[in-house]
């Protein structure tokens, strides 16, 4: 199960909307075939696994087999697995989508394969996280990440803010870029920065990057900005009453437009996630401004927080790394939930879950 998780890992984020499973085939104690799913209308890691085997006993797997269902561009995996005369199957996890869960494992015991559940699950779980709650849900999985001093500020008042954190901070936020489905900030930031939003890590622009969306409900961006050079695509989410000009400008730059609903506290993110996660995306990488992660976090729309914090101090009005509602009483404040401190560089990344969602337990 362990060389099947990591064959999983490498895949990560790469086969979006579906899951990246791993999968090994033994015989007589021996590995012989492994397999990893690949994008989209792509082999299931089961079939790639299976194939490069020949034959097999034992079959581990990151994620319960498929089964079949309306629209399935691939073939089931149960009927690949009896077919090729595994006697033993064992799963990590059971799906969260509602058209396999329990399916693929009661088809299976049907056909005499014998099943084990479980082996695995904690780290099939964590490795899964932005599909388990895309299917459980129909949301995708936020990440709020932001780069601040010790005192939370992400600029200064006059709004300078290059560069808080250190080299390694800055290529662990790209490798991260570099798996998410989406990344996400809001226009002032988009103005402000001019930023390019793509995956570089190690300097290199990578073949494949996160859809850019950018929040500008009040048609703001201009469609000079940088970003509409950059590979990748670019979408807007906008309201409905912004200038019909400048959507057609943005549109001949190449954005993709979304209009939503708009409140006097901003765009409707439910609207915005929504939409998200019906063209496919699983995860969103928030990367501010404090605005955006404010209504974020106010919407209890964050599931995972990345906070690299560099030893120093700006003091004054300086702008907060979250802004929004709040909270007014401190032992309302947010805690995460099974967080982790470490050293980037000379920054301190510290990480967690905010328990707005947790996967389904098994």
């Amino acid at each position: 199960m362990q060389q099947a998780l990591k064959a999983a890992h490498l895949k990560r984020g790469l086969t979006s909307p579906n899951p990246w499973v791993g999968a090994v085939v033994v015989r007589d104690g021996q590995i012989v075939g492994e397999g990893a799913t690949m994008p989209a209308g792509g082999e299931h890691a089961e079939a790639q696994a299976l194939a490069s085997a020949k034959s097999g006993d034992t079959l581990y797997v990151t994620l319960e087999p498929c089964t079949p269902f309306p629209g399935k561009r691939t073939r089931p995996c149960v009927e690949a697995i009896t077919e090729a005369g595994i006697n033993r199957v064992v799963i990590a996890l059971l799906d969260s989508d509602p058209r396999v869960r329990g399916r693929g494992i009661t088809l299976l015991r049907e056909a005499g394969v014998q099943i084990e559940i479980g082996d695995g699950a904690a780290e099939a779980q964590t490795l899964l996280r932005p599909y388990l709650k895309h299917r459980e849900t129909g949301s995708p999985y936020v990440i709020a990440k932001f780069a601040a001093t010790l005192d939370g500020r992400i600029a200064t008042a006059e709004g300078d803010s290059q560069w808080l954190t250190g080299e390694p901070a800055r290529e662990r936020a790209h490798r991260q870029r570099n798996w998410v489905d989406s990344v996400l900030v809001g226009s002032g930031t988009a103005i402000a920065d001019d930023p390019s939003l793509t995956a570089r890590p190690n300097g290199r622009t990578m073949a494949r990057q996160p859809l850019r969306v950018i929040l500008d409900g009040r048609g703001r961006l201009s469609p000079e900005a940088r970003m509409f050079q950059e590979p990748g695509r670019t979408l807007i989410a906008t309201s409905y009453e912004a200038n019909s000009v400048w959507k057609a400008r943005l549109a001949t730059a190449g954005a993709q437009i979304v209009e939503c609903e708009q409140s006097s506290r901003g765009l409707n993110l439910n609207q915005l996630l929504a939409t998200l996660a019906q063209r496919g995306v699983l995860s969103v990488w928030a990367e501010g401004g404090g605005t955006v992660l404010g209504s974020l976090f106010d919407g209890d729309h964050v599931d995972e927080v990345w906070a690299f914090l560099a030893p120093s101090i700006i003091g004054g009005s300086g702008i907060a790394a979250v802004g929004g509602k709040g909270v007014t009483r401190a032992t309302d404040a947010l805690r995460l939930r099974e967080s982790t401190v470490e050293m980037v560089g000379e920054d301190i990344l510290v990480r967690g879950y905010t328990g707005a969602w947790s996967p389904q337990p098994q």
